[in-house]
């Protein structure tokens, strides 16, 4: 038995995949940040953080890279590693990077790898032929999270770092492509770079839940790359979704409770934090 001053501090149950649709159902806005270190998951875990992305963000926030294409699996699985030894609440999300969903079989490998390294939920960018992907993961009892709208691993194709959506027929396709992703499996839905009416619709429309990042303030949740959060510069023009929540915050800590807070409320993204 524990006497009153030894008895530990009664924490939350951790995050599960089938908790994210609760949350969606109760109201209950759900919050995002990337990590990359144990050190960094453990103060997420701290501040109350649902979700933790082991993002490829890495490639510009950490290597110094100009985009995200240079991150490999092996990056991935080791931070994946890392974060997820620091973590015993919030659930790790491990993004696929560039070309590791490229077919049904690489992505059934690297997804594999990074959920023995700890990563509760993979993340896969587009449509297309990538729904066959995320039908072939899940059916094999991994949890997917999909990403339209801005997917940085098309930067090429997009010819850089540009709002999606804003025309009628672009409106259309992402919606579309939401619920195509939604009817192939994905239990989470990313949406980044959309206009706020459109990612607005995309989640009343659907049963999983939205996160947002530049996608206003309607979304189920939201998400920011930590670096980004803290006010640290990546080297590169700072996008209109980013808030520096350190000067509020004092601290790293408070700076994710400062963020936390602030989507619960309803505070962030404002206008703007937002794109019409």
């Amino acid at each position: 038995m524990y006497s009153s001053t030894e008895r530990p501090e009664r924490r939350a149950a951790p995050w599960t995949v089938p908790k994210l649709r609760d949350a969606k159902r109760d109201g209950r806005k759900l919050v995002m940040l990337t990590g990359y270190d144990a050190g960094f998951a453990r103060a997420a875990d701290a501040a109350g953080i649902d979700l933790l992305l082991i993002g490829d963000s890495l490639g510009m926030v950490v290597q110094g890279h100009d985009s995200t294409l240079p991150v490999t699996m092996d990056h991935i699985e080791y931070h994946t590693a890392c974060v997820a030894r620091g973590l015993s609440q919030a659930l790790p999300v491990a993004d696929m990077p560039f070309q590791s969903d490229g077919s049904c079989a690489l992505a059934l490998d690297a997804a594999t790898r990074f959920l023995r390294a700890g990563a509760g939920m993979v993340k896969i960018e587009g449509a297309g032929h990538k729904l066959e992907v995320i039908r072939h993961l899940v059916e094999r009892e991994i949890p997917v999270c999909a990403h339209l709208g801005l997917t940085p691993q098309s930067v090429l194709r997009l010819g850089g770092y540009k709002v999606q959506g804003r025309d009628d027929a672009a409106a259309r396709r992402l919606r579309e492509d939401a619920a195509a992703v939604a009817e192939a499996g994905a239990e989470l839905l990313v949406l980044e770079c959309v206009p706020t009416a459109v990612a607005e619709s995309i989640t009343a429309a659907l049963e999983i839940p939205t996160i947002g990042i530049g996608a206003g303030p309607h979304c189920d949740g939201q998400v920011l790359v930590l670096h980004d959060m803290l006010g640290l510069s990546s080297g590169h023009r700072r996008p209109k979704f980013v808030k520096d929540f350190l000067a509020e915050g004092g601290s790293v800590e408070g700076a994710m409770r400062a963020y936390a807070d602030a989507v619960r409320d309803g505070r962030f993204p404002d206008d703007a934090h937002s794109y019409a």
